[in-house]
């Protein structure tokens, strides 16, 4: 039977911080992270403002992945801090949500495409409350901006990749967070899918969300984003579109190879 929600109870707002507010929501500090010794990112300082939509753009190898990782405290820094509206994460987790590559979850688990948006709530609910209809009803409605209503009760496994991409969406759009942070959200997708991400992407960005984003395609950077990192172990630049996106600094970035530098 299809799931049918009533009006689910919406945890307060939060007031959206206006862009280049006095506190940062990300700020990273001489932020140094190695594996075996070798460092992937060296002494990294980025300052994002709220209210951003925020591309990290690099080669392959270049600690994208790593320094998203960071800032949710899922690796150990060798050096630096990142703070998080001013904070440590783990005081502001219930602030960020957060998207990972696809390829990194294992979709064999057994469990329908309602189930997985409603984790998303498990940060608000604590250790010790189980999700009752508030948060079947909130996770439906998440769904639905995401227009996958209609699998709620499919099993995750059954969906294409595309339709995967945006369950786990609506996992983080059903945290109500001020932060985003997405691992190649358009890895993979179809071009429908694409748009509909970017269009929920700049809604959130409306709403005075900050939304930071892996991706790889320099074709679309300055179509989709507003701000943007450049990033090759070190940061080669960073700042808003029209000043940081340059063939210089792509290039740079790229290791000369022009190649990678869209014409515009």
């Amino acid at each position: 039977m299809m799931y049918q929600p009533h009006q689910p109870h919406q945890p307060p707002p939060r007031p959206p911080a206006a862009p280049h507010a006095a506190v940062p929501a990300i700020a990273v500090s001489d932020l140094t992270v190695a594996y075996h010794e070798q460092p992937v990112l060296w002494d990294i300082d980025l300052h994002v403002p709220a209210g951003v939509l925020l591309a990290i753009v690099g080669p392959n190898g270049a600690g994208k992945t790593t320094l998203m990782k960071a800032m949710l405290g899922l690796v150990k820094p060798a050096a630096g801090q990142v703070a998080i509206f001013g904070g440590p994460y783990r005081q502001q987790r219930q602030r960020v949500g957060y998207v990972p590559q696809r390829g990194s979850v294992d979709w064999d688990f057994p469990t329908s495409v309602l189930d997985v948006v409603m984790m998303g709530r498990y940060g608000a609910l604590g250790w010790f409350r189980r999700p009752g209809r508030n948060e079947r009803d909130l996770a439906f409605t998440a769904l639905q901006q995401v227009n996958m209503e209609a699998y709620a009760a499919r099993q995750i496994s059954q969906l294409s990749g595309g339709q995967q991409q945006r369950v786990f969406l609506a996992r983080a759009l059903v945290q109500a967070a001020d932060i985003y942070l997405m691992d190649e959200p358009f890895q993979g997708v179809d071009a429908v899918t694409e748009h509909a991400i970017i269009e929920l992407l700049r809604e959130l960005r409306a709403q005075g969300k900050t939304v930071v984003v892996v991706h790889h395609d320099l074709q679309t950077v300055p179509e989709y984003f507003d701000w943007v990192t450049l990033l090759n172990v070190r940061r080669i630049a960073h700042g808003p579109m029209a000043e940081v996106f340059t063939e210089a600094n792509l290039s740079h970035t790229y290791g000369g190879r022009t190649a990678a530098v869209p014409r515009r």
